[in-house]
């Protein structure tokens, strides 16, 4: 079992094909769900799943939502978005990784797979996910 950071290769077909719309007023949701280490998540995951999602106080299954921090934007040749920090107030939980997924009621076609190198726990406290400042070199999206 493993996660490995990587986008999905299905969000990169689903980009192409008009499934996901990161633009200003979408209507469309994305969540993030955290995965213990017995995930396997990579860029072969195509869907969210709650097998090996954390479960635990303050956590509900399928994650928090998102919010588009930075509507999609360019710097030279690159195209990036950014989404808002989430937090899970008061929890008690332990992840491994994350998975970023457009919550639509059915396939839930994933986005990417976050890695977070070892586990994160926090204990009756809060577990924040800080989402890196969308420029053109860095952002939780972004196309060079």
């Amino acid at each position: 079992m493993a996660i490995t950071q990587a986008m999905a290769t299905s969000f990169k077909v689903g980009i192409l094909d008009g499934t996901f719309d990161f633009s200003s007023g979408t209507a469309q949701t994305f969540k993030i769900a955290l995965f213990t280490s017995s995930a396997t998540l990579d860029a072969t995951t195509t869907a969210y799943s709650a097998t090996n999602e954390v479960s635990g106080t303050g956590y509900s299954a399928g994650g928090n939502t998102l919010t588009i921090s930075a509507n999609p934007a360019s710097s030279g040749t690159t195209a990036f978005l950014d989404f808002a920090d989430t937090t899970w107030s008061t929890a008690t939980i332990t992840a491994r990784g994350a998975l970023i997924y457009l919550a639509n009621g059915g396939t839930n076609p994933a986005v990417a797979v976050i890695d977070f190198g070892a586990d994160k726990t926090s204990t009756a406290g809060d577990f924040t996910i800080v989402f890196p400042a969308a420029d053109s070199t860095n952002a939780i999206i972004r196309i060079a």
